[in-house]
């Protein structure tokens, strides 16, 4: 006899819809821009919290400690995608910009190198952690908030404004870069200047901490807490939940999700945070010239994720992620190799707009792929642990690998490192089942038992 199933509940009201996504993708916004800023504003600070050694030694320790932000990303993955699925979805993501707006207040009132010594490089690492572990949280808490408050056969498009939230953030970092570069002397934003941006994240966290307060709580979650209490008090017994449900009963979900990343994360990394350095460092492009060249294509590539996320929602999944992971397979050595030959502002725009636009492929599926493989009482901890632990030892890594590698004179090695990487996620592609377009999350909401192949199917 065919399984019986949970009517979905039916379609939330559009501007409802709208206003929660946007109350998360702002709160999503800050967050990743007090991330970004890190990284976009490093190259003023490096020299004031590691004074020695040439440029491109400076570069890597900082990229280090951004490393360092990363590795505490799988403990955010674990620690609130669990307190996500057991106290709702709104708790965890206020508690994440939380801690994201603290760790850039620690950064913009850090004094340097030159007055507290080895204690400045230490308030950079415990800032840096701080973050990282908010970072680790987001991406399967927000991940699964867009996906639960979207309309079913709508979610790949509104889905996909969790990296446009995330790009408007990198975005808004490269402007007040930009802003401070045409207001502020070359000394002064080595030596104060690269504290303001860290100063106004720091501000907007409580603006989002506010905001985030106010978000509706996913309904899907509700009513898995009130399936949970009727199954309890049914029965006497707690159903399994947390690590132990997610290892033993998703395995394959687990695997499917690692594989999948991998190769999206780096790409990420690679063509948004790393490569902005590789022009100036490489291609002997000005700083100035690069944050306008990184400004205009990130613009670009934030408005392509909801019509690819859209597109998603009409030809599936697979096919958009064959298109990134082949795509970036094949042009990843000649672009990467071109971008540093030339000196043309005109042509890097264009070579990392193209760039982008392959990696769009998996941007704009990246939450709705992984939360579609899991039901809502494991899908904030499926999603973020296996998703922080790639961006932590791919993602992370990424910008080390490549400096090391040119520090090294094996600067091209880094280009088949990438390629290697989405190759990954082009054979996890393979694997990947397309699930039901119309009730692949709501089938989930009130299972009673777990059933991973066939309520839980890899998406």
């Amino acid at each position: 006899m065919p399984q019986s199933r949970t009517p979905a509940p039916p379609a939330p009201d559009r501007s409802r819809v709208t206003a929660n996504v946007v109350r998360g993708c702002l709160g999503n916004l800050v967050e990743w821009y007090d991330w970004f800023a890190y990284a976009t504003f490093s190259i003023y600070f490096a020299s004031v919290f590691f004074p020695e050694g040439d440029r491109t030694a400076q570069l890597l320790s900082t990229a280090v400690v951004f490393a360092v932000g990363f590795f505490m990303r799988p403990l955010g993955g674990w620690l609130l995608g669990a307190y996500a699925d057991r106290f709702g979805r709104r708790r965890a993501l206020t508690l994440s910009v939380t801690l994201m707006s603290a760790g850039s207040l620690t950064i913009a009132l850090a004094p340097g190198h030159d007055v507290i010594g080895l204690w400045a490089p230490a308030l950079l690492v415990l800032a840096r952690l701080a973050q990282g572990l908010s970072v680790g949280g987001e991406f399967g808490s927000s991940a699964s908030y867009l996906s639960e408050v979207a309309p079913a056969g709508r979610r790949g498009f509104y889905s996909s404004f969790q990296y446009v939230s995330i790009v408007m953030g990198q975005l808004a970092a490269l402007l007040v870069a930009i802003v401070l570069q045409n207001l502020l002397t070359e000394d002064q934003m080595h030596g104060w200047g690269w504290r303001i941006p860290f100063v106004i994240g720091a501000v907007a966290g409580l603006v989002v901490m506010y905001l985030r307060r106010t978000m509706e709580e996913s309904e899907h979650f509700e009513k898995e807490q009130e399936r949970v209490a009727a199954q309890q008090a049914a029965t006497g017994t707690r159903e399994r939940k947390g690590l132990i449900a997610l290892f033993a009963e998703y395995p394959r979900q687990l695997l499917a999700v690692f594989g999948l990343a991998i190769g999206g994360t780096v790409a990420f990394y690679t063509y948004t945070t790393y490569l902005q350095k590789y022009l100036v460092n490489t291609a002997g492009i000005p700083k100035a010239t690069v944050t306008l060249i990184g400004f205009a294509a990130l613009f670009v590539y934030m408005l392509m994720q909801p019509a690819v996320g859209a597109l998603s929602d009409r030809i599936g999944r697979r096919p958009v992620m064959f298109a990134f992971s082949g795509g970036c397979m094949l042009l990843t050595v000649p672009l990467m190799t071109l971008l540093g030959r030339t000196s043309s502002p005109w042509v890097a725009f264009l070579l990392m707009t193209v760039a982008l636009t392959f990696v769009t492929g998996y941007s704009a599926l990246a939450a709705i792929i992984k939360a579609e493989m899991f039901p809502t009482k494991v899908r904030a901890l499926g999603v973020g642990l296996p998703h922080a632990l790639v961006t932590a030892t791919f993602g992370g890594m990424t910008e080390p690998i490549a400096l090391a590698l040119k520090d090294g004179g094996q600067e091209n090695l880094f280009f088949w490192y990438v390629t290697g990487c989405v190759g990954l996620t082009f054979l996890a592609t393979l694997l990947v089942r397309e699930p039901s377009r119309t009730s692949e999350l709501d089938a989930t909401v009130a299972s009673a038992a777990p059933q991973p192949s066939k309520t839980a199917p890899l998406a």
